[in-house]
């Protein structure tokens, strides 16, 4: 599977962007999908997944109200729709086909990630 993210950017702090993932090479709609970060000397950490019919979604407390995570399989893509950004949401975004292990989230297949700057 190759996924390939965009959309990432330059925005000031309480803007909008949304992100996007497209999948080629794979089942995508038989996938859970799912969106993480790493902000600058910090580890990577799960912000959103979806299931395969995106009857389920699930967020990081630390987005939850502010972020939407979508997906449409007809175009095998899945987006990330961030409002209200925040200066501590500036990280490079990477999506990711995950899984739930019981306890964490994981990602099986990476995309290459995009950049997110959030101005003060």
């Amino acid at each position: 599977v190759q996924l390939q993210a965009s959309g990432g950017g330059l925005v000031q702090a309480g803007g909008s962007l949304r992100l996007s993932c497209a999948a080629s090479g794979g089942t995508f709609g038989t996938y859970f999908m799912g969106w993480f970060r790493q902000a600058p000397g910090k580890e990577r950490e799960f912000v959103a997944a979806i299931s395969t019919t995106g009857g389920n979604v699930w967020y990081s407390d630390s987005v939850k109200g502010r972020f939407t995570i979508s997906r449409d399989n007809a175009k095998n893509t899945v987006y990330l729709q961030m409002n209200s950004l925040k200066p501590e949401d500036t990280a490079v975004y990477y999506c990711a086909v995950v899984r739930w292990d019981g306890r964490i989230w994981s990602g099986r297949y990476w995309g290459q990630g995009t950049l997110v700057t959030v101005s003060s």
